[in-house]
């Protein structure tokens, strides 16, 4: 007959002990990734706040050689300093994917770019623009400002006197 060796059992109050301290060791891992959640979390409000704050920065920067441009115009009679400056000016918008909207007479009217501000019998086709009051602007595929037009309207028969009575 062999004798076989029989480990002894772990005590319940060794098995509770080692219970214990793998649940401490769980919450303590725990509470470690819930800081750097939270950390993570205050880095990213950090930077889009920041982002936020100086978004405008190179814009900003791209206006102020047409600042001292302007300066300089006004210290002189010479248009072609202003004309210079618009170049700029435009230069500057462009970087910015800020572009002009100016549409052309008989250009179709598009509320979605354009704001009419006056509708006028004319010989173009009905719902085109007629004339341009101010250019608008958009940034990428927003509109900052729609175009201010006048835009043409269908010919009305004239009155005569007989329909008035």
């Amino acid at each position: 007959m062999q004798e076989e060796t029989v480990q002894p059992e772990k005590s319940l109050e060794e098995l509770l002990a080692e219970a214990q301290a793998k649940i401490e060791q769980q919450r303590e891992t725990m509470l470690r990734a819930v800081a750097d959640a939270e950390n993570a979390r205050k880095r990213a409000q950090a930077e889009a706040a920041s982002s936020r704050k100086y978004a405008l920065e190179s814009f900003a920067e791209g206006l102020l050689p047409v600042m001292d441009s302007l300066e300089a115009a006004l210290r002189t009679d010479d248009i072609s300093g202003v004309e210079l400056t618009l170049k700029q000016m435009r230069s500057a918008l462009e970087k910015s994917s800020i572009r002009e909207i100016d549409p052309k007479p008989g250009e179709r009217f598009d509320p979605h770019r354009h704001q009419a501000m006056a509708a006028v019998e004319a010989d173009a086709a009905p719902n085109t623009v007629v004339a341009v009051m101010q250019k608008g602007f958009s940034l990428h595929d927003r509109v900052l400002r729609p175009a201010l037009v006048t835009v043409a309207k269908s010919k009305s028969d004239p009155i005569s006197d007989k329909d008035l009575n």
